[in-house]
């Protein structure tokens, strides 16, 4: 099979799961073309996944499909974007029809989960390797950055955290239990907080998602801000599969990654006056104030990684 025939049967079918008005024009030209609606921005991250690094080696296709383009889509939520479409380069040992269809169908459902219409990219042969880019548009001057927080705010995070980290020990597993299953699931299925992400817009003063671990971004976070930040670590949400399964829960919801939740900051009076369906997806667990770096309440940080780093310390 060919390099066009594996396109027209594979993504193909992808790119018209998610008809976008924005989209003028997918698949099959030189170039794709969105419109930006007048009064609006246009918002887009990249993100390359490669196999035995971010996810392993003989990893399902159909969750691969999936996952691929949650970690993408996560940038939109982070700056509270409303998805509009994505692209893919695909480097393949081999044109596996039966991995290609899998992949195929895992990314279809999430284009139609997360309304991400796929309008072009490129196939190559090489190890197994992603890279997708997605876009998305705000309204002008809405986008949530990273450097907006300020003395005084809330820090705040969505969802539960450690679930992802804690799944990479039963990865090989044919019969999980409930709950491992429970934090596999959070592992291969993760949602990207878009609503949440598009919700905040006027009302937090910087984003970022936890993509690397929670004390990672926050602290990319905070730099961004000129800002320092502290906080308490028995606040943080953790979910009950995760406490059964895991002595040390709090560190995972710390330090690891894959979770793709929010990590907010906002005001008192802000975060107050949120409908109570948005306030209920968050949980504060701590403060903004003047200074540098990120403290801790009643926790001593000691040996711990703090987020992945593809290159390690570069001189």
């Amino acid at each position: 099979m060919g390099e066009f025939e594996l396109i027209r049967r594979f993504f193909y079918p992808v790119a018209n799961a998610e008809a976008k008005p924005d989209v003028l024009l997918g698949p099959g030209d030189d170039c794709a073309i969105q419109t930006i609606p007048e009064g609006h921005e246009l918002v887009f991250s990249m993100d390359t996944l490669v196999e035995g690094i971010h996810f392993p080696h003989q990893y399902t296709a159909e969750k691969l499909g999936w996952r691929s383009l949650a970690s993408a889509a996560s940038d939109l939520a982070a700056m509270g974007a409303t998805p509009v479409c994505f692209t893919l380069a695909l480097t393949l040992p081999e044109a596996d029809v039966d991995w290609l269809r899998a992949f195929s169908k895992g990314l279809s459902d999430a284009s139609r989960q997360f309304g991400l219409a796929l309008v072009g990219g490129d196939t190559t042969r090489g190890p197994l390797a992603l890279t997708l880019q997605v876009h998305g548009t705000v309204p002008a001057g809405s986008a949530i950055r990273r450097s907006g927080a300020t003395s005084g705010d809330l820090i705040c995070v969505s969802g539960t955290l450690g679930d992802a980290g804690a799944a990479l020990e039963f990865l090989h597993l044919e019969s999980p239990t409930p709950e491992q299953a429970d934090v596999l699931n959070r592992y291969h299925f993760p949602e990207p907080k878009l609503a949440l992400g598009q919700s905040l817009r006027g009302v937090a003063t910087a984003a970022i998602d936890i993509s690397d671990g929670l004390v990672s971004d926050l602290r990319h976070l905070l730099l961004a801000s000129g800002v320092a930040g502290r906080i308490a670590p028995e606040t943080l949400p953790l979910s009950e599969a995760l406490v059964s399964l895991r002595a040390d829960a709090r560190e995972l919801a710390l330090y690891s990654g894959d979770d793709y939740e929010l990590c907010v900051t906002l005001s008192e009076a802000a975060l107050a006056g949120l409908p109570e369906c948005i306030r209920e997806q968050l949980t504060t667990i701590g403060r903004v104030h003047d200074g540098e770096g990120l403290g801790f309440e009643g926790y001593v940080e000691e040996g711990h990684e703090t987020g992945y780093d593809h290159f390690g310390s570069v001189e």
